[in-house]
């Protein structure tokens, strides 16, 4: 297959160098707003480069791989959907829920597959926590815990862009809640603080969020996100239930030390990023999307679901504004 990817960034050009490990991947053409940094790593990788994304997709290629700054999600997605090409993007699918829904009709007036990036669909330790609520292991899930824990803060000039903590890192936690329990959120209520940079504060948003979700089906969520977890890079799940508590991202990596005298776990290294923690399921959901664009199976992560993570993110980021809790019915999903 002969694949597109646009954007070559730090997770692009990993996506890049993964795309061409895949020997379902024949031929990768490269395009990137900055033209050098696009030859540089086309010259690295061995890949094509060409201008623009109208030269790419007029060179026929098979799927597309959108990794390019998060402004551009929407418009390029757009551009796929009309060119009636399989396409991965990475999360957010737009800045805005505006956008999102509108994304979302043209994928259901579409054939055309797409597949969003939310990786944890890919960790193993989540699809045994999935696998095992599913097959009635823990009793009646009665607590769901997660967390996206940074090790640092990224560079200022991301947070203006992000879409504050709830739509960029907690998003993460939103889809594998949906993804693990096959529940939909009935309910939210967030809060914030700022401890850290004062950009956080130019930019109206925080360093460190907490979130209480209620699903449909009565299960409470604590979820928590900080940008200065000085320990290392975090990412877990916990699943409580009335027979038995499971967890993802409980292993020797555990970026935390017990106070208990005596204790030795968890031994390390810690990861230091997401890249590191989740390497294997970036690979994984490549390897799906590959899939994808023979055919051989559906999208396993569609506009439709992330636009109901985008949601709760939207209603957490107005819950901590206005100090309330935020039923879903009032965040549009049509």
């Amino acid at each position: 297959m002969r694949i597109g990817l646009v954007g070559v960034g730090r997770i692009g050009a990993f996506h890049a160098s993964t795309l061409l490990s895949l020997d379902a991947v024949d031929a990768l053409v490269i395009s990137d707003a900055d033209q050098v940094a696009a030859k540089r790593v086309a010259a690295e990788l061995g890949a094509e480069q060409v201008a623009d994304v109208d030269t790419m997709l007029a060179s026929g290629v098979d799927g597309l791989v959108i990794a390019a700054a998060t402004p551009a999600h929407a418009p390029l997605l757009r551009q796929a959907l009309a060119a009636q090409v399989p396409t991965f993007c990475e999360k957010p699918v737009a800045r805005t829920l505006d956008e999102t829904l509108e994304l979302a009709r043209l994928e259901a007036a579409s054939a055309v597959p797409v597949h969003i990036g939310f990786q944890r669909r890919f960790d193993a330790g989540y699809r045994e926590v999935r696998r095992a609520i599913g097959a009635g292991e823990l009793g009646f899930v009665h607590t769901i815990r997660a967390n996206t824990h940074d090790e640092m803060p990224p560079h200022a000039s991301y947070i203006p862009t992000s879409g504050g903590i709830f739509r960029d890192c907690n998003v993460h936690d939103f889809d594998a809640i949906r993804f693990v329990t096959g529940q939909e959120v009935e309910s939210a209520y967030a809060t914030g603080g700022n401890q850290g940079e004062r950009f956080f504060v130019d930019a109206g948003d925080v360093d460190t969020g907490a979130a209480l979700l209620r699903l449909v089906d009565g299960t409470t969520c604590l979820v928590s996100s900080t940008r200065y977890n000085g320990a290392g890079h975090d990412v877990r799940l916990e699943a409580m239930g009335s027979r038995a508590t499971l967890a993802a991202g409980l292993d020797d990596s555990l970026a935390m030390r017990s106070a208990e005298e005596g204790m030795t776990f968890p031994p390390g290294p810690v990861h230091r990023t997401f890249m590191d923690r989740f390497l294997p399921a970036y690979v994984a959901e490549l390897t799906a999307f590959a899939d994808v664009v023979r055919g051989e199976r559906p999208s396993p992560c569609t506009v439709a679901d992330a636009l109901q993570a985008f949601r709760v993110a939207e209603a957490c980021d107005r819950s901590w504004r206005e100090g309330r809790v935020v039923p879903m019915s009032e965040v549009p999903d049509r």
